[in-house]
């Protein structure tokens, strides 16, 4: 099955059309984006602790950067929390129940890769 188009604005190089992931949610862009700032990106998986947003974790892609990769990879966005010990372990276990999350985000990367599993 084919990637679909999908075809942004750019105000270095005019309406640029390019292959859109399956797995890409949709863009913004405002005016004034730039090739460079494309980004395609999938759904946030929201990691919570305590009733909280600690980390979210998506499927991204920039496929005209400059100064980083263009292989698609997993954005991973850790917001930190100060605990006591017994609330350590609380986070620890919380990240613990989120691994299967992050794993299942990591074998979709592996098979986009063509990694396989």
């Amino acid at each position: 099955m084919p990637d679909r188009t999908v075809t942004l604005p750019t105000a270095d190089h005019g309406p640029v059309t390019l292959p859109e992931p399956s797995w890409c949610t949709g863009h913004e862009s405002v005016p004034g984006d730039l090739r460079v700032d494309i980004l395609h990106q999938g759904p946030d998986v929201e990691l919570t602790f305590h009733g909280h947003v600690i980390a979210t974790a998506s499927l991204i892609q920039s496929p005209f950067a400059e100064r980083f990769s263009r292989n698609v990879g997993v954005s991973l966005s850790l917001l930190g929390e100060t605990c006591d010990p017994a609330g350590v372990d609380e986070f620890a276990a919380a990240l613990v129940a989120h691994a299967t999350d992050l794993r299942h985000l990591a074998r979709q990367l592996a098979v986009i890769l063509g990694g396989g599993q």
